[in-house]
């Protein structure tokens, strides 16, 4: 049986996007993962400070804490800020949306 579990680190922008494979030690949390997975190497535009702050999620369920130990097969996602308000951009396409039809 091997000391180490197998988790993946995901983080996306609009325009490119990394999914990185880590293997780590039982116990290791995801904001652990997170910065062992280089994300900060590979997106300097967002800074170091970024990754360890932002919020995090397993499998799109966001965490309440990012100390949570990790489960083999686990994928820690990097959430960025919300650039609109979900709300305020489905009033926006509704509002195209009934222009169109003018």
């Amino acid at each position: 049986m091997s000391d180490m579990i197998e988790v993946e680190v995901a983080f996306a922008l609009p325009e490119r996007q990394r999914l990185v494979a880590l293997a780590v030690p039982p116990g290791t949390s995801a904001r652990q993962a997170v910065l062992q997975a280089g994300l900060a190497q590979a997106f300097p535009e967002q800074g170091e400070a970024f990754f360890r702050e932002a919020p995090l999620g397993i499998f799109g369920t966001p965490l309440k804490r990012d100390d949570q130990p990790l489960s083999e097969g686990d994928r820690v996602e990097v959430y960025r800020p919300l650039q609109i308000d979900p709300k305020q951009a489905r009033k926006r396409r509704a509002e195209q949306g009934k222009a169109r039809y003018r």
